[in-house]
């Protein structure tokens, strides 16, 4: 009787708990979004060899603080472009091929929960990226990169790149989230068609809806998230695509709580209406690991039923976080043996060539490899532009770290067959987004953006310096009063031969130009994408930088000089332009 008292007065208790058990839940999580890291993991910068705030090591600092307060309500991704930019990586892609990419490394170490792919990291090429899916142990996202002979515009996870994901799935705390990760699609634009092979890159929107209609039928998530290497909007636009589709997805496929992006390389913390009239948070945290994209997500559930989200989105500065020692410590083998990769000698400067000189003229920097090109190549004319924004390689010891300076991105070396036409008018096109028309003495000579700033590419023009092209191995004039189209005039070949239009000449360029980037060769020269295939006559196997790389090395002392072969026009106008817009971005 007494056993049965204890049972029941058990049994009572049990029942009044449950009662008593508030219908309501309040779940708490937090999102951290990393984007085109391009290689910025330590705080060194083994170019430059000094030390640089945008780290990775700086940002698990604060990733720490605050798993520390959230546990495990706490999501880590990464938004692509984390293969390419310091030599840490070219060092670990092509030196040191057969240890653990380095990128994968990191991520795994740091504990991310998805990353997308970018453009960036597709461009080293198959065996780099193919082996990099391979290390990555979280999920890595590309649901519009697809098998070539899969494609069938249907949401099929089987069709998605091999090691790929469309989306991934985690569980917190009863929440059930889904992050579908989307690249660019771009690619074709930029890239030779080898460096891609097996891959197709659908349009983004359209890729949009099919996936968040399966997720919302299968999955039944509460959250849905983006997680886009494609900038706000704008970039390339073709009947096909666009390259920077952000916006546009927000605004046509409802579904999304949060779109995290990139590529742009530009911050973004906006709140955008979907044609259904739901705001959408769609956040950025530029560039080279100098801030974070950080969301805090409240869900209010009531008898187990979504009723409310509250979620709110900042961008957080970590240059001024502590460097994490620990992660410092563990990758200290590999810092110092990158350190020393890039510290060994190759060749001397007898002066110092600036990358800055070359958006005012001829310079010994650009011309050192306009130069370098045509020796290598043996073509007649060379196409080059500026890969950096302010890069300085001194006059003394040069270093394998000073070509990454010299020679920024691991494009291939290429050459065309093209027109004297059409070789005036890529020209025409390159100055157009290069220069102004001026109108009187006072105006600015070159189309300079006070806005962009941050982006080494882009700074302090209104246009990718990277896409200024000038040319080697013809005399020619810009002149800046005529109107765009009509403002270059070439003289001669420089040999001394004349320069005809309706002939045909070897142009050397790289691989991104030869392929399209740009549209200097398409929308300026006039060639339809699908025929410049068809144009190439050579190309490298390696890198660029490579190639350089070996040529400096055979000549062993070297003397760049500019090689005065083309001006601005008319030089009253033009000189004392020129001064002021130098000064303006580079001070005295």
């Amino acid at each position: 009787m007494k056993r049965l008292a204890i049972l029941t007065t058990a049994l009572l208790a049990m029942i009044l708990s449950t009662t008593a058990q508030p219908a309501t839940k309040t779940v708490k999580l937090k999102v951290i979004e990393t984007s085109d890291v391009h290689g910025h993991f330590f705080p060194w910068d083994f170019m430059n060899n000094k030390p640089i705030d945008g780290t990775l090591t700086r940002a698990n600092t604060y990733i720490k603080k605050q798993r520390e307060q959230y546990g495990d309500h706490l999501l880590l991704i990464d938004n692509g472009d984390i293969l390419q930019g310091q030599p840490c990586v070219y060092w670990t892609n092509y030196v040191m091929p057969e240890d653990e990419n380095l990128a994968a490394s990191v991520i795994n170490y740091m504990k991310y929960d998805a990353e997308t792919v970018g453009n960036h990291d597709i461009e080293p090429g198959h065996k780099v990226y193919d082996k990099w899916i391979r290390e990555v142990r979280c999920p890595l996202l590309g649901a519009n990169i697809v098998k070539e002979e899969d494609k069938n515009g249907k949401a099929n996870p089987q069709s998605i790149y091999t090691g790929l994901q469309p989306y991934s799935t985690h569980y917190i705390d009863g929440v059930k989230i889904c992050i579908i990760g989307m690249l660019t699609p771009a690619i074709p634009n930029w890239l030779n068609k080898s460096i891609w092979k097996g891959m197709e890159f659908e349009e983004m929107t359209s890729c949009a809806k099919k996936w968040v209609k399966y997720i919302q039928d299968v999955e039944q998530p509460d959250l849905i998230f983006g997680l886009f290497h494609s900038g706000l909007k704008g970039g390339i636009k073709t009947d096909e695509y666009e390259e920077d589709a952000t916006e546009a997805v927000a605004k046509e496929v409802p579904g999304f709580d949060i779109i995290f992006f990139g590529h742009d390389h530009q911050v973004h913390n906006d709140w955008i209406t979907n044609k259904k009239g739901k705001k959408v948070l769609c956040i950025d945290p530029s560039c080279y690991v100098k801030n974070v994209a950080d969301a805090e997500i409240e869900l209010t559930y009531k008898n187990g039923h979504l009723v409310k989200k509250d979620i709110k989105g900042e961008i957080v500065s970590v240059t001024n976080e502590a460097i994490d020692e620990q992660m410092l410590s563990h990758f200290q083998p590999k810092i110092d043996a990158v350190k020393e990769y890039v510290g060994r000698k190759i060749g001397r400067f007898e002066n110092p060539v600036y990358s800055r000189e070359g958006f005012f003229g001829n310079s010994a920097f650009t011309d050192l490899i306009h130069n370098l090109q045509m020796k290598i190549s043996g073509a007649d004319i060379s196409f080059n532009a500026p890969l950096a924004f302010n890069s300085v390689i001194q006059a003394g010891d040069v270093t394998q770290g000073d070509m990454f300076k010299l020679y920024r991105f691991e494009n291939l070396m290429f050459v065309l067959k093209l027109s004297g036409e059409e070789i005036r008018k890529h020209l025409e096109y390159s100055y157009d987004m290069w220069t102004n028309t001026m109108t009187k003495p006072e105006d600015h000579i070159l189309r300079l953006n006070d806005q962009t700033t941050g982006d080494q590419q882009r700074t302090g023009f209104q246009y990718y310096t990277f896409n200024f092209d000038s040319a080697c191995g013809i005399d020619y004039e810009v002149d800046v009063t005529k109107p765009d189209g009509q403002k270059v005039r070439i003289l001669k070949m420089s040999n001394g031969e004349p320069f005809d239009e309706k002939k045909i000449y070897k142009v050397v360029m790289n691989s991104y130009r030869a392929n399209g980037g740009g549209e200097l060769l398409t929308l300026g020269a006039g060639i339809p994408k699908e025929e410049l295939e068809k144009r190439v006559v050579w190309q490298t196997e390696l890198d660029q930088r490579h190639y350089l790389t070996e040529e400096i090395r055979k000549m062993g002392v070297v003397n760049p000089q500019p090689n005065h072969n083309w001006k601005f026009v008319p030089e009253e106008w033009t000189k004392p332009a020129l001064e002021r817009d130098y000064k303006i971005l580079f001070g005295k």
